[in-house]
């Protein structure tokens, strides 16, 4: 499919305990529309109700797949779990799609699974040898199997020792017997946040996801934490405590919406604090300021106040054009940016731009778009970028192209600005985005920048045979 010039993240996953709630799944649901921007390829629910587990996953978006005959076939639930999937590596199958559904000796258990496993392939590997068989090829089922095989101490001692095996990043939501679980990596590098309800409790990878369904935010899940949901209350487990924080950095550049909260700082505004930052270090002479939509909105914003230039719409974001096949020919590809992206040639005709974007991955989509404005009439196209030079692949959770196809690893600022045919370009720095976020730089992880993993990762992206979820 043709997407603008991004990294990809894979997933988003709810979690809903209210006893006897009859609109479970409607309400799912919404949480996982509120979830959409995390993974556009495939989507499910698992719900619980009188211990009798029912679920449904299909390819395609929420809205197409949960339809009200499907809801309703689904009807209420004690506890529920949703996810949503953008696969990353191989071809892309339903059976693959969350959340996995696994019957054992113990009974069942429903996991819905946001992040990836370093250590996957050696773990399946040795749980095959010990007579697991495996019906997907994502992770999440190497950690069903882990607990499943553990059941025999009790679901909080399986699901603990599990954690206690794999290597990564994971945000879990887990249906097991008559609780909810939540659990957060010890790194705390894929979010999970709790809220409440007036019958119960929500857990999701954004905070957005209990607004959409009504929860008050309670807190963030600490990295290292499993939390249970059960009749009793909300009970909290550390694990595999001493573990280097490293919150995304990325979730606040791109992924995450700019609506939700993350471990104690607003989206928005730290995209914006970051625009701040790129006009006092990187200042130009210019008549209008505009954003590469959506996500580069609150950067330019920050833009324009901190440099008194006046922000504007300069491009016009097709919201109904939905996923489209990539076009091998060259004018085709050039006409898929124009789907995508219109430009408004009226605002910038003569006009000196700078144009703020959160990233660039390849420099494809942003060499098209200069091309675009300049065509349109535009005098003068200064990019300016909210987030430092891509350099690194991630293994932790996000569709990251090789090194070789990564534009900042392989040319410097000035070549990638003659590439993309741009009257300059500037990024932020490390410590500028750092500061925008307002959260300690040993907390956050920024190795897709800098090379400074939080952990052992593999020497070569060509080790994972899994599909990242």
């Amino acid at each position: 499919m043709f997407e603008l010039d991004k990294l990809k993240d894979e997933c988003g996953v709810v979690g809903i305990y209210a006893p006897k709630d009859e609109s479970m799944s409607q309400r799912l649901c919404f949480g996982l529309v509120a979830l959409q921007h995390r993974g556009q390829e495939s989507a499910g629910m698992a719900l619980l109700r009188d211990g009798k587990m029912k679920y449904y996953k299909e390819m395609g978006l929420v809205q197409e797949i949960f339809t009200k005959e499907v809801l309703g076939r689904l009807e209420g639930g004690d506890i529920g779990i949703g996810h949503v999937r953008y696969s990353t590596t191989g071809e892309s199958y339903v059976s693959n799609a969350q959340p996995l559904v696994v019957n054992y000796k113990g009974g069942s258990i429903a996991l819905a699974h946001n992040g990836n496993l370093v250590n996957a392939n050696m773990l399946r590997d040795e749980l095959e040898e010990q007579g697991s068989i495996f019906q997907t090829s994502i992770d999440s089922e190497v950690i069903a199997n882990l607990i499943a095989r553990n059941y025999s101490l009790g679901f909080k001692e399986a699901i603990i020792k599990s954690m206690e095996r794999i290597r990564g990043a994971y945000a879990l939501t887990i249906i097991c017997g008559d609780n909810l679980i939540g659990v957060r990596d010890p790194n705390g590098i894929r979010p999970l946040v709790m809220g409440k309800t007036a019958d119960g409790y929500v857990l999701a990878s954004e905070s957005v996801a209990l607004d959409v369904i009504g929860a008050e935010f309670i807190r963030d899940i600490a990295p290292g934490e499993m939390v249970i949901i059960n009749k009793d209350g909300v009970e909290s487990h550390m694990f595999n405590p001493g573990q280097k924080c490293a919150h995304c950095s990325f979730e606040y550049v791109y992924f995450a919406r700019p609506d939700s909260d993350m471990d104690g700082s607003n989206v928005y505004m730290t995209r914006r604090n970051a625009g701040r930052t790129l006009a006092k270090n990187h200042p130009v002479e210019a008549d209008m300021v505009i954003a590469v939509p959506d996500s580069g909105i609150a950067a330019a914003i920050g833009y324009a106040e901190e440099s008194g230039i006046p922000y504007g719409v300069g491009l016009i974001k097709n919201k109904y054009m939905g996923r489209t096949f990539i076009q091998p020919d060259q004018s085709m590809r050039e006409l898929a940016v124009r789907l995508k992206l219109n430009v408004l040639k009226e605002n910038i005709v003569g006009k000196r731009i700078v144009m703020i974007d959160d990233s660039i991955v390849r420099g494809t989509t942003s060499g098209r778009i200069v091309k675009m404005l300049k065509d349109a009439g535009a005098a003068e196209v200064h990019l300016r970028v909210s987030s430092p030079p891509v350099k690194h692949s991630c293994y932790f959770g996000i569709d990251t192209p090789s090194r070789k196809q990564l534009v900042g690893a392989i040319k410097s600022v000035d070549e990638i600005c003659e590439m993309i045919g741009a009257d300059s370009l500037a990024y932020i720095s490390i410590e500028g985005l750092v500061a925008s976020t307002g959260i300690a730089g040993d907390r956050l992880c920024t190795a897709c920048f800098s090379g400074d993993y939080p952990m052992a990762v593999p020497k070569s992206a060509n080790k994972f045979v899994f599909e990242k979820c």
